[in-house]
């Protein structure tokens, strides 16, 4: 069976928007797109989304191992071999207290690429592909959203560089953006029909590059 490992933040994880600070909660397995795109493909999906997870940054309030990198380098050493993998991550390289450019923040995912594509993780699941998915800008709503300051402006910048990136590491891409958007409940995360959705277009990225 073709294996997909879901590479992300909670949007991966299948966080549904915040309604209180403080708050845990997930979708069912029938709503997240991690899920959703397994069904639709027939594929083995390893989902691995953690809530705050940076392409880059230690995150001073939730803890360094918020940071991307290592953790990349973990799941892809844990599970396999994988047949692909999506990473989709920046939303939380642009909160306020990084003060990251757009362009750090497409630095930060160029570093998850470099891990993706290194020889050795490529060697030992005997090579996959990559499709880097960026994600929908955010808003500045609800009770999340002094965390997000500027951010709206930071996240409509990504689309074309994260475009670009991909195109320059050979990865396929996918503007997440172009498919669906943030919830207004708190202006990051999804609704469910946002997950189905776009689980619909990742679905038929892969299907289109295997």
């Amino acid at each position: 069976m073709t294996v997909l490992l879901t590479y992300g933040d909670s949007n991966t994880h299948g966080t549904p928007p915040i309604l209180e600070l403080g708050e845990y909660r997930r979708f069912d397995a029938a709503t997240r797109w991690p899920a959703l795109v397994g069904q639709a493909l027939g594929w083995e999906v390893v989902e691995e989304g953690l809530p705050g997870r940076t392409a880059q940054f230690d995150d001073p309030v939730m803890g360094p191992h918020m940071n991307g990198q290592d953790g990349l380098k973990i799941a892809l050493q844990s599970h396999g071999p994988i047949d692909a993998l999506t990473i989709m991550l920046g939303t939380n390289d642009v909160k306020a207290r990084f003060g990251a450019s757009p362009e750090l923040v497409t630095g930060g995912v160029a570093r998850l690429l470099d891990i993706a594509f290194s020889e050795e993780l490529q060697a030992r699941h005997g090579g996959f592909q990559v499709l880097l998915i960026c994600p929908p800008p955010v808003v500045e709503v609800g009770p999340i959203k002094t965390q997000f300051y500027g951010g709206r402006a930071r996240s409509l910048a990504l689309p074309p560089l994260y475009a670009g990136l991909a195109a320059a590491y050979g990865a396929a891409f996918l503007d997440a953006g172009q498919h669906i958007e943030v919830s207004m409940i708190d202006g990051v995360h999804f609704e469910p029909e946002a997950h189905g959705v776009l689980a619909a277009a990742v679905a038929d990225k892969l299907r289109s590059m295997m």
